[in-house]
């Protein structure tokens, strides 16, 4: 496996439903380019428009360095040549998706330290471990915070990426902790336009409104610049060529 990416961005299910989805898809996979990973994720759409889309989007894998990981459907991510499969609690089991895709890494969601324990015993590659801090989705529901994160990258040696409310100023914190990575579902601006303009940006406001920078052809590029600019923050904090490949600990 080459370099895992370190930020991912992750689909909502009402964009990927949307007519002009697989532009803003794949502004965001050159905007991240080899540092990053698109998640697709859709509860409303039918299998035949996923396996559509991420037949489009496996394409621009290799020009943009991006990987395209598909959420929950191991078949489309194994019949299209994604990077890998992102599973949730309720997707096939870890050990069943290795069998039905025996070369597609795995990632698994995760919400404790023994789940994430789990899922490295049962083949996982990488591990997706939330929720960090509160969502408009998931209001008032306790959040795990940057503890919960060093829980767990204390506990197993693959890759820790950490989702839920994450913006660009809480990845030094996050990385500190020992996260790998960060996801981000709203950070990506699913439904904003092509362009960024400056202002006031309520599409990223996972928790606090946000000001936008201008000169960012795609908010999402703000976690690569955090993520880069905190340097000797951690563990994790190397050059693409000397970070730790999933399986072998994210040293």
């Amino acid at each position: 496996m080459a370099n895992f990416p370190v930020v991912h961005a992750v689909t909502d299910s009402a964009t990927v439903v949307h007519e002009d989805f697989l532009a803003r898809a794949v502004g965001v996979m050159r905007a991240l380019g080899p540092r990053g990973a698109l998640h697709l994720r859709s509860s409303r759409a039918s299998g035949r428009r996923l396996h559509d889309l991420a037949t489009t989007l496996a394409t621009y894998q290799k020009g943009t360095g991006c990987w395209l990981i598909v959420n929950d459907r191991v078949d489309v991510a194994a019949a299209v040549g994604a990077r890998g499969v992102q599973l949730a609690s309720h997707s096939l089991s870890i050990a069943d998706a290795r069998k039905a895709a025996p070369g597609l890494p795995v990632g698994a969601s995760v919400h404790s330290v023994e789940e994430a324990v789990e899922a490295e015993a049962a083949g996982a590659s990488w591990c997706v471990a939330g929720t960090v801090f509160e969502t408009p989705s998931h209001a008032g529901k306790p959040r795990a915070h940057a503890e919960f994160i060093a829980q767990v990258v204390t506990a197993v040696r693959i890759p820790v990426i950490a989702i839920g409310g994450i913006r660009p100023e809480d990845v030094p914190t996050l990385k500190r902790a020992g996260a790998y990575g960060v996801a981000t579902i709203r950070g990506a601006g699913w439904e904003r336009g092509p362009v960024v303009s400056a202002g006031v940006d309520n599409l990223l406001e996972t928790r606090l409104p946000l000001a936008t920078e201008a000169g960012f052809f795609e908010t999402v590029t703000r976690y690569i610049s955090a993520y880069d600019s905190d340097s000797g923050s951690g563990r994790n904090d190397h050059p693409d060529g000397e970070r730790s490949l999933p399986g072998t600990g994210a040293q």
